[in-house]
């Protein structure tokens, strides 16, 4: 398993545990940030990520949350990290 599979199965495994997400995909794009000084050998992740924890919030509350299952991947697995969410309503 290459480091980015790895880095992709553990942003699963935390954001499964914190949000208990209905869908979850999570997109590598670290092939096109390769050679860029400032990522440090971190990747370039999307989330898309739907779940009923979600519900209630605003979108600062909710990147908030989906940074929070993850910030101890920051910045060394996870450089950047885009976020597309929802709730399942």
């Amino acid at each position: 398993m290459s480091n980015s599979e790895q880095n992709m199965a553990m942003i699963r495994e935390r954001l499964e545990a914190a949000l208990a997400p209905d869908s979850l995909e999570i997109i590598d794009e670290s092939h096109k940030h390769a050679g860029h000084a400032s990522a440090k050998g971190g990747g370039h992740f999307i989330v898309k990520i739907v779940s009923k924890a979600l519900e209630g919030k605003n979108p600062v509350q909710r990147h908030q949350m989906v940074y929070k299952a993850v910030d101890d991947m920051m910045p060394a697995e996870v450089h950047a990290l885009s976020i597309q969410d929802s709730t399942p309503n």
